[in-house]
């Protein structure tokens, strides 16, 4: 992303403000279904499971469904996220898709596994998976592998991220009166965190979840996508995030799973 900033004559006097909060975050692109090796980063298909790990499963002992895995061997450096390892990401299908509305860490019925050093030798790997059960509800093809491919990008603090409230008051648009609603429109279109990414800024079609007490970051966000049938909802969005100590502890038991849709 290019270094400027086009805002309404309105908010100019913001511009040095809104300038300092530029991040750097990696760009997921998904590609077109095709086959992957267990290690390659993905989207569906077949996980990286080492012989010996166990696929995870709900309470009621049913297998999760697989939804992602990032190779961070594969992708641009970007601290404080691990150099190395696969980071997989589970999820149930029912009808919130896994998710505990009241407790976002429960992780009853969705998974976060990392696996820190990658074998990239398949005979050390699982190869025979059980048929993939029938499934309700679930926002993407499971049996469908997409490949992802990264690009290390920076982007400016959105309105939907809780960041920008904390920084700016929640009240910020509210002293333009009568263009409250069309700046807020303006700069909403201009400042954008959608899409599939890893680190930055996150998009909410709803509410951001996190607490200013308890920051976490972007781990993984998936975006409703039409390439690979990928919907949340109504157009929504899908989030994990986690605290920075457990990251850089390779810790991804207390992950927050949140997705939300119009």
């Amino acid at each position: 992303m290019s270094h400027s900033l086009s805002l309404p004559p309105e908010l100019e006097s913001y511009r040095e403000q809104l300038l300092a909060t530029r991040s750097a975050f990696i760009r997921v692109e998904a590609l077109p279904s095709g086959a992957t090796k267990q290690w390659e980063s993905k989207v569906g298909g077949l996980p990286y499971l080492p012989k010996g790990a166990v696929w995870p499963t709900a309470p009621d002992g049913r297998n999760l469904f697989f939804l992602a895995q990032l190779n961070f061997g594969e992708m641009p450096r970007l601290a404080p996220f691990p150099e190395k390892g696969i980071v997989q990401f589970y999820i149930y299908d029912d009808d919130l898709y896994g998710m505990d509305f009241d407790e976002g860490e429960n992780p009853d019925t969705f998974r976060v596994l990392y696996f820190p050093d990658v074998i990239e030798n398949e005979a050390e790997l699982q190869t025979n998976f059980p048929p993939l059960r029938d499934y309700d509800l679930l926002p993407h093809h499971p049996d469908v592998s997409h490949p992802l491919r990264f690009r290390l990008e920076e982007e400016y603090m959105p309105s939907t991220d809780y960041q920008f409230w904390q920084r700016f008051g929640a009240d910020f648009f509210q002293q333009f009166g009568a263009q409250e609603w069309s700046l807020t429109d303006t700069f909403n279109k201009t400042v954008r965190a959608d899409g599939h990414k890893v680190g930055g800024y996150a998009y909410f079609t709803q509410d951001d979840p996190r607490r200013a007490d308890d920051p976490m970051l972007l781990l993984f966000q998936l975006d409703s996508d039409e390439q690979m049938d990928l919907m949340w909802g109504d157009m929504g969005v899908g989030h994990f995030f986690i605290r920075e100590k457990d990251l850089l502890n390779g810790d991804f038991s207390k992950v927050l799973y949140d997705w939300d849709c119009l």
